[in-house]
């Protein structure tokens, strides 16, 4: 079976096998969440009836939690995934943010973190659920005054430490909310629990996917990736892929999904989806020619469409009416379908 297929189908896009967000979102591990719209869309449309309504409602009580985690960037995760990924996780993504703060030449003394922390916590204590614009009301409450900049270091510090974690769903704004309220369970793991426990979801929903697939989605060093792929043990088989010169090693599961793929499907990605960005080698999916199209160097990810399971246009998420360019193949009856599918699930 083509590599192409098998993404599609344990990525949850061809012949999705679940009812609810939060199994998804259970299932994947983590999920990028860098468009706080689209976030819903990328969730939902791997359910079997997409629902806007379906994933508020797991989002507001806390069954799917948003918070700056791996690379440093926005992810969705499950409550129940929440504390082990954040132990395993944060101290690479705090080195990750420090840098960037060393790049923009910010630095964040002890005493300030711990100041505008108390007031962090304050604030959603008595709101529950707050947008960065009450934070900078408190602070100013306290004559505490900065830029935007330094105030989200704040909140992701804050993030990073289990302190603060995604509020309630609004239409545009993300809001914060304490995560000791939000986040109800406490599981906690060794680092080798949390090691195999992240490889297993990653390899199950997005294979086949190798070690530099990993070690770039997770954000972890190479040694912490090589060392969760031995904990899985007979669970991953490796089988090699590409022309003689450009071969490369794919792992895949023992449950790896084989059946359920229809032929002329197409889908409608949201920009940072898991379907490219989960991936080192997106070339699978994705002509080299056409990488612009989907992705610049920066990181910058746009909506994109997939016709069997090839990258082949792009689509307007916020538009009234169906707007697509093809740069593979041409507008057809079924990116009508897709389209009558999202719009269907931005109703429901």
């Amino acid at each position: 079976m083509s590599p192409i297929v098998q993404r599609l189908l344990n990525q949850q896009l061809a012949c999705p096998q679940f009812v609810t967000p939060a199994e998804v979102v259970v299932y994947m591990g983590a999920m990028q969440a860098q468009e706080y719209r689209m976030m819903r869309w990328a969730v939902a449309m791997r359910t079997r009836k997409p629902s806007a309504k379906a994933f508020k409602k797991a989002f507001d009580s806390g069954q799917i939690v948003r918070l700056h985690l791996m690379r440093g960037t926005w992810q969705l995760v499950s409550a129940d995934d929440y504390w082990p990924l954040l132990e395993l996780c944060a101290p690479k993504a705090l080195t990750v943010i420090n840098g960037w703060m060393r790049s923009n030449k910010i630095s964040l003394p002890d005493d300030e973190v711990a100041l505008v922390r108390e007031i962090l916590v304050r604030t959603a204590a008595d709101k529950g659920s707050v947008t960065k614009e009450d934070f900078v009301q408190a602070l100013a409450e306290h004559d505490i005054r900065m830029d935007d900049h330094r105030l989200s270091y704040h909140i992701r510090y804050a993030e990073l430490s289990g302190t603060l974690c995604s509020g309630d769903l609004l239409p545009m704004k993300a809001t914060y909310a304490l995560a000791a309220d939000k986040v109800k369970n406490h599981l906690r793991m060794d680092r080798d629990e949390a090691l195999m426990m992240l490889a297993r979801k990653y390899f199950r929903s997005r294979q086949p996917a190798t070690l530099e697939d990993f070690v770039w989605w997770s954000g972890l060093n190479i040694g912490d990736c090589r060392r969760a792929i031995e904990l899985l043990g007979d669970y991953l088989h490796v089988e090699t892929h590409g022309r003689a010169s450009e071969k490369r090693d794919f792992y895949y599961t023992d449950d790896c999904r084989t059946r359920g793929f229809r032929k002329g499907r197409c889908l409608f990605i949201p920009p940072y989806d898991e379907y490219l960005i989960g991936y080192k080698s997106r070339d699978i999916v994705l002509s080299p020619e056409f990488r612009h199209k989907a992705h610049n160097n920066s990181g910058i990810f746009q909506p994109v469409i997939a016709r069997d399971g090839i990258i082949c246009g792009n689509w307007a998420p916020f538009s009234d009416d169906c707007r697509t360019s093809f740069f593979i193949g041409e507008h057809d009856d079924a990116v009508q379908e897709e389209w009558k599918r999202y719009k269907l699930f931005l109703e429901k």
